[in-house]
């Protein structure tokens, strides 16, 4: 039997190869899936990434489709963003290209991650309209897209470390931010790969659609203000995360029996959980602040940690927490015992962390994470940053010391204060506004209703 009879709408999506991009590419992928039973949804991902998700749960209407491994294997490892990001931009197009002539059925709709901008060329080629997803937050969209008015008050390029306090109010949607606030690649010194960014967002005017991975009350400025300054349709349709699968039990892969016993054996608001992603981490020597940290401010603690030894990171944190090597990361920050969250400011753990209702502590390191910080602390005054001042630092590292982290950490758990009263407070209410969105009725669903019911008016 033919799998996809009765089929009659095929939706091709192709996310940028990291996993901070396709986790929400997937997820958007299931949530029209649930919507649309009768399209046909081919997510389209290198063998080498098949390798990595094929076991992922997802709705029968949804397909993994593979692309030759055009990106050498060692540049997934996070140690060459910029040859990475060149070859995402130079060897995937022609695949891709290549591949929707291979589809069982032709492509309907493209949507594709703003970061493989080259698939708006496919798609316009072959008069196939192509929705964008931008994987992080509005105002990181906004900045880019907005690059020229820092240069037209020149304000860029940031020479001198010390201007990094100066504010700027000229960007629509953005009442005020810091220079140092910005994502670090706008003041580094590789122009190669911010060209590519710049490229990314000129080819973003080129497309049909522009989704965005946030929910309206979140970011409304930002996001009015880029729905007027778009002719095509915008859509905040966040927060993108795998809500759905929650009221499944723990898997019993990965060693998730051990931490998940554990976590119910620990008082409520009692843990700090720790990540910092799956890409980039802190350096080893932030790292053992961070551990002796831990072991020095008697706190419960449970770590991921996928790059580390883990035997040799919990004897160095102490017998208060518990370090594994991998999670369910939102059914962890969901979990009672869960008081804190001591992250790297991925959008995604951002917004895991808002629908979990758990207050931040902040450690941003590169490109996004540093104003995805400055929306934790200073717009929704839900965190703080562990590392403010690490913009000062350009060519060495900036290391925040044990001393210092003790004190945050400590201070972010204390359940009496009246500070640590107030920002769970303004946590749970923004996981209720969140968690409204998504509802029947909500901002964010109606414009996943309304997104899917423009696509499907597409002709074939």
């Amino acid at each position: 039997m033919d799998r996809n009879a009765g089929r009659r709408f095929h939706v091709v999506a192709i996310p940028y190869p990291g996993r901070g991009h396709i986790n929400p590419m997937l997820n958007l992928c299931r949530l029209i899936s649930f919507k649309q039973p009768d399209f046909l949804i081919s997510f389209v991902v290198t063998e080498e990434w098949l390798g990595l998700i094929g076991c992922e749960s997802k709705p029968c209407n949804v397909h993994f489709v593979t692309m030759p491994n055009v990106i050498p294997s060692e540049l997934h490892r996070g140690k060459d963003t910029t040859r990475f990001i060149e070859a995402v931009c130079t060897k995937m197009e022609d695949p891709f290209d290549q591949l929707l002539d291979r589809l069982e059925m032709p492509a309907n709709v493209i949507v594709a991650d703003n970061f493989v901008s080259w698939a708006v060329c496919v798609g316009n080629r072959r008069n196939i309209p192509v929705a964008f997803l931008w994987p992080m937050s509005a105002i990181v969209f906004s900045l880019f897209y907005n690059f020229d008015l820092f240069l037209k008050n020149k304000h860029l390029p940031l020479t001198n470390p010390e201007r990094g306090e100066e504010r700027v109010g000229y960007i629509p949607g953005i009442s005020s931010i810091r220079l140092a606030d910005l994502p670090t690649i706008i003041y580094s010194k590789d122009q190669l790969k911010f060209n590519r960014v710049l490229e990314v967002m000129a080819r973003g005017r080129r497309a049909q659609y522009q989704l965005f991975s946030s929910m309206y009350e979140l970011e409304p400025q930002v996001i009015s203000a880029q729905r007027q300054e778009f002719t095509f349709p915008t859509y905040s349709i966040g927060p993108l995360v795998p809500h759905s699968r929650l009221q499944n039990h723990f898997s019993s892969n990965n060693g998730s029996n051990l931490y998940s016993e554990w976590l119910d054996s620990q008082p409520d608001n009692s843990v700090l959980y720790v990540s910092f992603g799956s890409f980039l981490s802190v350096s080893s020597a932030q790292v053992d602040e961070i551990a002796a940290a831990l072991r020095a401010g008697s706190v419960r603690y449970f770590w991921v940690a996928r790059d580390e030894s883990t035997s040799r990171l919990q004897e160095t944190c102490g017998e208060m927490g518990m370090v594994a090597s991998w999670c369910d990361q939102l059914r962890v920050l969901c979990h009672p015992c869960i008081g804190g969250f001591l992250t790297h400011c991925g959008w995604n753990s951002i917004q895991e962390g808002i629908y979990a209702g758990v207050p931040f502590l902040t450690f941003p390191i590169t490109m996004d994470q540093v104003p995805n910080s400055k929306l934790v602390e200073e717009d929704w005054k839900i965190g703080w940053r562990l590392n403010r001042n690490a913009w000062m630092m350009r060519e060495t590292e900036y290391l925040v010391k044990r001393e210092e982290i003790v004190s945050f950490v400590q201070r972010l758990m204390d359940l009496q204060s009246e500070e640590g009263k107030e920002m769970r407070k303004r946590v749970k209410q923004l996981q209720g506004i969140c968690r409204l969105a998504i509802e029947e009725g909500g901002s964010s669903e109606t414009n996943l209703d309304n997104f899917v019911k423009d696509i499907s008016c597409v002709p074939p």
